[in-house]
């Protein structure tokens, strides 16, 4: 605690991420070489990510610094508040004390710009020209486009179809901040028309549009690839909400039993509950941490623990995940963000290794929770988001029945101001739980690659 403490300001803004492969238990699989399955070094990744951002994925370092630059821009919304939701714990009549850690304050409106930010500012160092990524709901999207016009940089963005068209405003925000859009599967890219060409109706997922994404930036020397959760380097920039926390949290006399966070690809998740991690792995706390995921996309909990390619084209290294296979196509859930076949390797061991829970809920349920909370709040969150909020409203419910009272933090990774079209469905009583698809699945995981690896 007090080496953390020496990492904060008199601004509350961390001066260095958190690493916690410093600290991982047993050590994190290597990423494959797609082509020769074996590990892949620093220059396998050079035409996609900078140097410096090489460096981070693979460093065991416990902190590193934030650059200056990076900093200054993080003042926009930086500290984010700490909010008892006193109003919620009354509704839900509870012993527990519940707090949030409010990401919806920052100019994109969630927690992605916090790794937006860094690669923009890492990838305009290395003279980079544009950055191309993917985005599911929108909120990455919508985070880069920002940061890239901050520092600088072109942006081109393949939005997953099904979202592009359930949330027109996203994709206008991010033509606002200046970026192309493109929904995704699309007729940019060789494996957007390989796609279409078997399946013209095919509404998306986030493998598909990372495949677009991963083809551009590699068919152009100016140009990198920047993705908004799973890799390493992705979840270190998204420590600076834990931290904050952390430190927010002593000033309060307080201490999180639960923490609760939604998982796609597990970068806000991680960002709020890796820097509680080291007292967990030290016997000194037994914080629950738990990771909620739709359970039409169960990845965590239904998944299988294998090196699997992180697109749907296989151009990706292979990473060793929890995955549904990555030819899996979930259904369109309006929690565009978290329909993603796998999760990030450095939770995916975690929650291998037993330290991390993982729950999976269905949609209604969620949009129950999310009325609650905007009700009782006053914030209408994000739908991604309210599936922490669904988990922290049961677990306050069972602190009501069992009279315990605990401390319960969640993270609201965004707000859901352009996701209205989501509760308009859910208040006309439209909105459906959509099944998990078990063949599907099954037949998407004949397909995992064949490794000599772990």
């Amino acid at each position: 605690m007090k080496q953390i403490k020496t990492l904060m300001t008199e601004n509350d803004i961390p001066r260095a991420w958190y690493n916690i492969q410093a600290d991982l238990p047993v050590p994190l699989p290597p990423p494959l070489h797609p082509g020769t399955l074996k590990p892949i070094g620093p220059s396998d990744l050079a035409p996609l990510f900078p140097e410096a951002l090489i460096a981070q994925e693979v460093s065991r370092e416990r902190f590193i610094v934030i650059p200056e630059e990076v900093r200054d821009t993080y003042r926009l919304w930086r500290p984010t508040p700490l909010h008892r939701a006193r109003r919620l714990e009354q509704a839900l009549g509870t012993p527990a004390r519940i707090y949030y850690k409010n990401e919806s304050t920052s100019p994109s409106g969630s927690h992605k710009a916090n790794t937006a930010v860094a690669q923009a500012y890492y990838n305009k160092m290395a003279g980079v020209r544009r950055l191309v990524t993917e985005t599911g709901a929108g909120q990455w999207g919508s985070a880069l486009a920002l940061a890239c016009k901050l520092f600088g940089l072109e942006c081109a963005v393949f939005m997953v179809k099904v979202s592009f068209n359930q949330k027109p405003y996203r994709r206008l925000l991010m033509e606002t901040f200046g970026s192309t859009v493109h929904a995704s599967p699309s007729d940019q890219t060789a494996s957007g028309r390989a796609i279409l060409r078997s399946d013209p109706a095919c509404t998306g997922s986030l493998g598909i549009a990372i495949s677009e994404a991963v083809e551009m930036a590699a068919g152009s020397e100016d140009t990198k690839y920047s993705l908004g959760s799973v890799l390493n380097h992705v979840l270190l920039h998204q420590t600076v909400i834990g931290l904050e926390a952390r430190q927010q949290f002593e000033r309060l006399g307080e201490y999180p039993d639960i923490l609760i966070g939604c998982v796609g690809g597990g970068s806000n998740f991680s960002g709020f509950v890796f820097p509680f991690m080291p007292e967990r792995l030290n016997g000194s706390k037994q914080t629950r941490m738990i990771a909620v995921e739709p359970s039409a996309c169960p990845t965590l909990t239904r998944g299988t623990y294998s090196y699997d390619f992180g697109d749907s084209v296989g151009l990706t290294p292979l990473i060793k995940m929890y995955t549904l296979g990555n030819k899996f196509m979930p259904a369109p859930i309006h929690a565009g963000g978290l329909r993603y076949h796998g999760a990030a390797p450095l939770l995916c061991l975690l929650r291998h290794e037993g330290l991390i829970e993982a729950v999976a809920v269905a949609q209604t349920k969620v949009f129950e929770a999310a009325i609650l909370f905007a009700q009782s709040e006053g914030i209408i969150p994000a739908p991604e988001s309210a599936h922490a909020i669904r988990v922290a409203v049961d677990e306050a419910i069972r602190c009501r029945e069992t009279g315990e009272k605990k401390v319960i933090a969640f993270a609201l990774s965004g707000h859901g101001h352009f996701d209205l079209a989501a509760y308009e469905a859910h208040l006309a009583g439209r909105l459906e739980d959509q099944d998990f698809n078990d063949a599907e699945a099954e037949q998407a995981l004949i397909s995992l690659p064949k490794t000599d690896a772990a």
